[in-house]
């Protein structure tokens, strides 16, 4: 046998090895981008429809699959996604401890290089690099955030004669008390999903206790039975005493609250500038806002304003794919596209806000006018205080004589939640 010919099998058997060994490796290395979005309202899912479309267009070899949940879906099945193999490469998600949970499991990624090349470093707020900041490493982008105010009809306030902007709380319970007597309910809402009633706890105990205190309570480092917190309940069971709130607001979610006040049978929303995704666009010459009365004017003045972005998950298939396409959707163009069809803030400071409507304006200068800004209270505080808080709230809105009960149960969740952390560090 010829020296080749005893070679030929050997060499053979080494080239199938090595197409063995590189084949399952690049099988490894998908093209497409998985994106999981919870943007399912329909002109949130239109917008990012057409980001994912442009991106397509641009990107033939790199293209991102788009998967849209339901926001309430989204938010109970997060986790499922982030322990799956492979998960989703990019995530919708919220800044604040909301994000701060997966960082501190290792269930975001970092992409602190995609945030150098596009020179995010320069083009974002100094506010809003530090929520995308974990240690050294970017973890979070965020990309805008919105305010909240107490919005209104003035064709209601004028029909009561009630004047608008309401300032004090003393002003707030006689203006219930007015449009009761008119028989129009003076609040709507829609606690069904529980995050509505937060933002009335927020508010209450930031204008009684002010927003230091208010911060440190969502750290787990204040007491629920604090007299100050009691208080938060006193002053918000005013708001009960004196009609303040639709009947059966848990019947209902936040829409259909939206829903409530265009028929006319409410004046009031306690709510973020997103209301005016469903507020028909006819009828917001008959919407306004203005910023949430004092309670207490010793203490500094606080407002949510919460931030929403995109994560890659720690798990990604396509990691550097997730870095592109992260570095596109906090792109100038893509930041200023959302401001102009959306008009959601920016988080750049290069995006042209000139042209804003008296709305934004208004409602930017509301943000720059606080003395703290937070983001949310289910994005303030860890996970399992967040749930346990927001089921108390509902808890209270369904009887507000059970102030002690409820306070008490708090407690026992935050000392055991403060404790079960301390263990995992």
């Amino acid at each position: 046998m010829s020296r080749f010919k005893k070679l030929f099998p050997l060499t053979l058997s080494l080239l199938v090895l090595v197409v063995l060994a590189i084949a399952p490796t690049t099988a490894q290395q998908p093209t497409v981008i998985t994106f999981s979005s919870n943007a399912s309202d329909p002109l949130p899912r239109a917008f990012t429809e057409q980001v994912v479309e442009m991106w397509n267009e641009a990107n033939p070899g790199t293209p991102v699959e788009l998967s849209t949940v339901a926001h309430e879906d989204f938010k109970n099945a997060i986790r499922t996604y982030l322990a799956a193999e492979p998960a989703p490469d990019v995530l919708t998600w919220f800044a604040g401890e909301r994000a701060a949970f997966f960082v501190d499991r290792g269930l975001i990624g970092d992409f602190a290089d995609a945030w150098e090349e596009p020179g995010f470093g320069e083009a974002f707020a100094p506010g809003f690099e530090a929520l995308a900041t974990t240690d050294d490493g970017k973890y979070f982008l965020p990309t805008s955030y919105y305010w909240w105010a107490i919005y209104y009809r003035p064709s209601l306030f004028e029909q009561v004669g009630i004047e608008a902007p309401i300032e004090t709380w003393e002003e707030l319970l006689a203006a219930c008390d007015a449009f009761s007597a008119a028989g129009i309910a003076p609040f709507t809402t829609g606690i069904k999903f529980r995050w509505p009633a937060a933002a009335w706890f927020d508010y209450i105990n930031m204008r009684t206790n002010g927003p230091e205190f208010h911060i440190d309570l969502m750290l787990l480092e204040e007491s629920y039975t604090d007299e100050r917190v009691r208080q938060t309940f006193a002053n918000w069971a005013e708001m009960f005493e004196h009609n303040c709130f639709i009947e059966d607001a848990a019947a209902y979610d936040w829409n259909e609250g939206v829903d409530i006040m265009v028929q006319g049978d409410a004046a009031m929303y306690l709510m973020g500038g997103f209301i005016t995704d469903t507020y028909p666009d006819e009828m917001e010459d008959d919407l306004d806002f203005f910023r949430f009365p004092i309670i207490n004017p010793d203490v500094a003045i606080g407002e949510d304003a919460p931030t929403d972005g995109f994560f890659m998950s720690a798990r990604a298939a396509n990691p550097e794919g997730a870095k592109d396409f992260l570095a596109y959707l906090g792109s100038q163009e893509i930041q200023q596209l959302a401001f102009d069809e959306l008009g959601r803030l920016p988080t750049r400071t290069d995006v042209d806000v000139s042209e804003a409507t008296p709305a934004i304006q208004k409602g930017i200068a509301l943000i720059q006018s606080a003395d703290y800004v937070a983001q949310f209270y289910d994005r303030d505080t860890p996970a399992e205080m967040a749930d346990a808080g927001l089921t108390a709230f509902v808890e209270f809105w369904d009887d507000p004589s059970s102030i002690d009960d409820i306070l008490e149960r708090l407690e026992e969740d935050r000392l055991r939640i403060a404790a079960e952390m301390a263990e995992e560090e």
